[in-house]
């Protein structure tokens, strides 16, 4: 008689545990279902150059969780976000515009210039910078050694800068060899690549860098019209460029110094790629270096929000976990361009507390005129038969 009681005992403990192990599976399942229909959907046409950052689990666990928003990216280009109207493929507009440059931000905020087809735009009722990282140099230390040399590099507390822009320019304008600076393991003819500016935003960037430092930071239309061709003249000493600041870096740590003695690229890059390739970075990190121009400019995502939706998630970007995992983890500085972060929290070796030098972001009719400069094979030919002639 005890026996049958021990067995019903332990048949009804076995009933209650297989029912508490239901119970806590369909709560959990439907908790998460009902927060789920509880959240505030936000749609975020978003340029590139940030796609791992946004699909951050943690992020957005914190977005659904702290804000109860979830978020819904759709990818469009730079060029697109400005003229295009913003709507979602069932007709329904966006909250939120999320542009990778600056320039694209203020344009937005501007009249649409109907003559060259641009639609309609939003009202913008909160935006700025968001996600910011400056333009930088990856080069390696036997070339930046020789750099030093030159005086046209300077360390200083571990951060190597290039104080002298415009002699590093020069000497790319004179066509100096590598062996010329004391390079001699390296053939050709001293370059940095980077992405195509007619192309690529980023590309255009550096270039729009490259026309300030030329301007001496004056960037009125004399000094824009007096020093492009000396720009075109750069553009064609590059030969071929990239169109992805991805495969570009990715180039740069594959080949090396023989390959890709410098490129330009963005900070964030390689605090991204020590990240999420540690044994990648155990190989290069010694060898590598991070030249920081003097001045830079920064390539700024910007947020533009169109409705009550799209305020929340701008204002997502205040939180401090998220500016923490935007800097740590993929090497965003956010909130106000310059602030300090504390490097100790990137496993990168040479990366500034601050960025203090910079000049600002080119106006889109000076882009426009730039790209249209360099996009122009006719201008780059007479330009060089003109410049030839007068050499000879």
């Amino acid at each position: 008689m005890r026996g049958r009681k021990e067995v019903w005992i332990g048949f009804g403990i076995l009933v209650i545990l297989v029912l508490i192990i239901i119970g806590i599976k369909f709560f959990s399942t439907n908790g998460e279902s009902i927060m789920e229909s509880n959240l505030k959907t936000v749609y975020v046409a978003t340029g590139g150059g940030k796609e791992n950052f946004l699909a951050d689990e943690e992020v957005n666990k914190i977005m659904k969780k702290k804000y109860g928003l979830n978020v819904i990216y759709d990818s469009w280009s730079n060029g697109k976000l400005i003229k295009n109207p913003l709507v979602r493929e069932d007709g329904t507009k966006y909250d939120v515009m999320f542009c990778s440059d600056q320039r694209f931000y203020d344009y937005y905020k501007l009249a649409p210039d109907t003559t060259k087809g641009e639609s309609a735009r939003y009202t913008v009722q909160k935006g700025g910078l968001t996600l910011n990282t400056p333009i930088v140099i990856y080069s390696w230390d036997t070339v930046v050694d020789a750099l030093i040399e030159q005086k046209i590099v300077t360390e200083k507390d571990g951060v190597y800068y290039i104080t002298d822009m415009p002699k590093l320019i020069s000497y790319i304008l004179e066509g100096k060899k590598w062996k010329d600076i004391g390079v001699d393991m390296l053939y050709g003819s001293i370059n940095i690549d980077s992405t195509d500016p007619v192309t690529s935003s980023p590309g255009a960037t550096y270039y729009g860098l490259l026309l300030s430092i030329m301007c001496d930071g004056e960037i009125t239309d004399e000094a824009v019209a007096e020093n492009l061709p000396k720009l075109k003249e750069f553009y064609t000493k590059s030969g071929y460029m990239n169109n992805t600041p991805a495969d570009l870096f990715e180039l740069y740590l594959k080949t090396g110094v023989g390959g890709k003695p410098m490129i330009v690229d963005y900070e964030k890059s390689v605090i991204d790629f020590a990240n999420s390739n540690p044994d990648g970075w155990e190989q290069v990190k010694d060898k590598m270096r991070i030249l920081y121009p003097t001045p830079t400019i920064w390539n700024s995502h910007c947020i533009a929000s169109f409705d009550e939706a799209g305020d929340e998630y701008y204002e997502v970007y205040e939180d401090k976990e998220i500016q923490q995992i935007a800097w740590s983890k993929y090497g965003f500085r956010t909130g106000v361009t310059g602030g300090n972060y504390d490097v100790t929290q990137v496993n990168v070796k040479g990366i500034p507390q601050s960025i203090i030098s910079t000049v600002s972001s080119l106006k889109m009719n000076v882009y426009e005129q730039l790209i249209s400069y360099l996009g122009n094979k006719s201008v780059s030919y007479t330009h060089l038969r003109a410049h030839e002639t007068k050499a000879n």
